[in-house]
């Protein structure tokens, strides 16, 4: 007779059951309503199937559609293998390999026998997986010897798999997850059956290539992307977010207002436009005063620095591949000789700031009473990013931070942090961000210093939190830099996507390994505490969320053009252009536009460009000194004299900060 295990429920009730029930059987004993909506279980921390024996004693937890994240990952991942059945019952001969969950669907990747999958095939591809759900088919995990497997695969022809499955420990039992006669190598877990999905409420969205296992070397593959839901109305819901997204990509919208652009010859650098360096700089004018008022001491530092320095930080043993290196050495010209010799010391442009700072800190004797010392650098640097991961303004390879490095004493810590907090809180605010997330992202396993380093700085961020009060914040295991853990302040945009920028890293490693100290009161060198702090994260990726949040149309005092004086006739061309003159006069930044084009044109182009304000002159208006001025987007105008339009242009163009 089996033994009994003690399961505690959610609720913290217990129950006495015999070993080997499942998950399903303990869902029906509370209730047939549960029972009927339970997806899968979590057992001591871990995701299983419902019909999973349990073994031991343990804590169950009953997941449902209500957990929405736990249950959005299990259905994408079935649509995964379902895409995968779909695709072998419809192309045969065709090779399956790996199909992940991603943050809002799923993918999958296929070696096709004769041809790579089109964007054509997909209808097609949709409507069978949709008769596999209709089969409601029961998903079986089964647990194989890793050898017999692997025989399985070769006999199918599944190459890729039987590689995958020999690289996995001699011994090893494996296992799979059956739908009817199809089955995929899986850990799993995966709902009852195919019939749980809903069939509405997933849609196959593009094909693209990809290399077998990520490597250049190896075979390429096709890869279906798809997004998948619990119902349709989710489904629905991210479509429109998706289609919403597109008409504010920051790429569209940065070539259709001149911004910027990006070429060949320059990977992951940006080519900024005059309209897009404006915004630029009217960001760095406003960051710059908010860093003033806050004490901050503004440096610049070599973009160019001597190996030996970057050694002695760490950054040289650990993030080497993301750096450029660069031979101190003169060319040779001679055409009979190598470009470089080889021989020269080897320098890196810098991919961030701190050792520099650090160097700017160890100049002279630092006394205690300099604590808090804040030094800020809207610093430039690179960092060897692959082509493949570059994207527009989000992911570039030479880039610009707000940043900044706090030395302090470690009682100054919490003081510091919430600081900073409050001053982060504030920028974000007057930049049109309302919401925002705080995550502690914990050590990595590559890392420098020891584990009472990571103990002390890791438990000194918790308990600053607390003392700010912020106590909703989500820890990251895993996700620290390597020389210290860091708050990450995830903010949402109008459309409600996260975007990571703001951090604080609290670090008591650098410091040590480049021998930063400072004359303590009574009299001995102690290491000061080093904050690595970022708000806005990069000027381009700041300023490429900045686009996306507001679609282009920027509040008034960061818009690269805040007016255009636009006229009806050529009679009122003089009267146009002493507007501007005046309106240039008083600080707005501000063009004519004298064309012999109707003025419904000129408006419907100005509007595209998202120009602010358009000032529309006629010979009436030229008669009375007075402008007609028309809002982006409204079709109202009002009236005014040129003194008041721009009184108001002014107030309205007035940085948050100096109002």
């Amino acid at each position: 007779m089996a033994e009994k295990i003690r399961i505690t429920l959610i609720d913290n009730s217990e129950r006495e059951v015999l070993q080997g029930t499942t998950t399903t059987q303990i869902a029906a004993s509370i209730s047939t309503s549960l029972a009927k909506k339970a997806l899968a279980g979590r057992f001591n921390g871990q995701m299983i199937d419902l019909s999973q024996p349990l073994l031991e004693d343990g804590r169950l937890e009953i997941i449902t559609a209500e957990n929405e994240a736990e249950a959005l990952e299990l259905v994408r991942h079935d649509y995964a293998h379902i895409l995968a059945e779909a695709v072998q019952k419809l192309f045969p001969g065709t090779q399956i390999t790996f199909g992940p969950v991603t943050d809002d669907g799923f993918y999958y990747d296929f070696a096709p026998k004769d041809r790579p999958f089109t964007e054509e095939d997909l209808p097609l591809i949709e409507a069978e997986m949709r008769k596999i759900i209709a089969q409601n088919n029961a998903l079986v995990r089964e647990v194989w010897e890793r050898d017999k497997l692997i025989s399985l695969w070769e006999s199918q022809g599944e190459k890729f798999k039987a590689e995958w499955a020999k690289e996995l420990p001699e011994g090893q039992e494996l296992t799979i997850y059956r739908a009817g006669e199809w089955f995929d190598m899986c850990r799993g877990p995966h709902l009852p059956s195919t019939g749980k999905l809903d069939p509405k409420a997933f849609k196959l969205t593009r094909v693209s290539g990809a290399y077998w296992r990520g490597d250049q070397n190896n075979a390429m593959l096709s890869r279906i992307y798809g997004t998948g839901w619990l119902n349709a109305k989710q489904l629905k819901a991210h479509l429109e977010r998706l289609e919403e997204a597109q008409k504010r990509d920051h790429r569209r919208l940065g070539q259709e207002m001149d911004l910027f652009h990006l070429q060949q010859e320059a990977q992951g650098s940006v080519f900024w436009h005059p309209n897009g360096y404006t915004i630029w700089l009217q960001l760095e004018a406003y960051l710059r005063r908010r860093m003033k008022n806050a004490n901050y001491k503004e440096v610049k530092t070599p973009q160019l620095m001597d190996a030996a320095l970057w050694e002695a930080s760490g950054h040289w043993g650990k993030f080497r591949e993301n750096m450029f290196v660069v031979p101190d050495e003169i060319p040779s010209t001679d055409p009979d000789k190598p470009v470089l010799s080889g021989k020269g010391n080897l320098m890196a442009l810098k991919p961030m700031n701190c050792p520099a700072h650090i160097q700017i800190f160890k100049q002279g004797i630092r006394s205690y009473r300099e604590l808090p010392l804040r030094m800020l650098e809207f610093g430039c640097c690179h960092r060897n990013e692959a082509h493949g991961a570059l994207h527009g303004l989000m992911r570039v390879r030479q880039l610009t931070q707000d940043d900044a490095h706090i030395f302090c004493t470690a009682e100054q810590i919490v003081t510091e942090t919430k600081d900073f907090v409050n001053l982060l809180d504030s920028i974000y605010r007057d930049l049109g961000f309302t919401s925002y997330a705080v995550k502690l992202s914990l050590r990595p396993e590559l890392r420098a210093g020891d584990d009472e380093l990571w103990d002390n700085a890791e438990n000194g961020l918790r308990s600053a939190l607390e003392q700010v009060g912020i106590t909703d914040y989500e820890e990251l295991p895993g996700e620290g830099a390597f020389y210290g853990p860091k708050l990450e302040f995830h903010l949402t945009d109008a459309i409600g996507r996260t975007w990571q920028c703001g951090t604080l890293q609290l670090d008591y490693v650098l410091p040590e390994r480049l021998d930063a100290s400072y004359v303590a009161e009574d009299g001995s060198r102690k290491r000061p505490v080093m904050l690595h702090r970022a708000i806005i994260g990069t000027f381009e990726r700041f300023i490429g969320i900045l686009i996306e949040h507001h679609a282009g149309r920027f509040p008034l005092w960061m818009a690269p053009v805040q007016a255009v004086v636009a006229t009806i006739v050529s009679e009122a061309d003089s009267f146009a252009e002493s507007v501007v003159e005046k309106m240039k006069a008083a600080g707005l930044r501000v063009v004519s536009d004298l064309r012999n084009e109707k003025i419904n044109y000129k408006i419907r182009e100005h509007s595209l460009t998202k120009v602010p304000n358009i000032l529309v002159v006629g010979k009436r208006e030229a008669e009375e000194g007075k402008v007609a001025i028309r809002k982006l987007g409204s079709r109202d105008q009002i009236i005014l004299s040129v003194d008041d339009a721009i009184a108001l242009l002014l107030e309205e163009a007035t940085p948050p900060d100096l109002k």
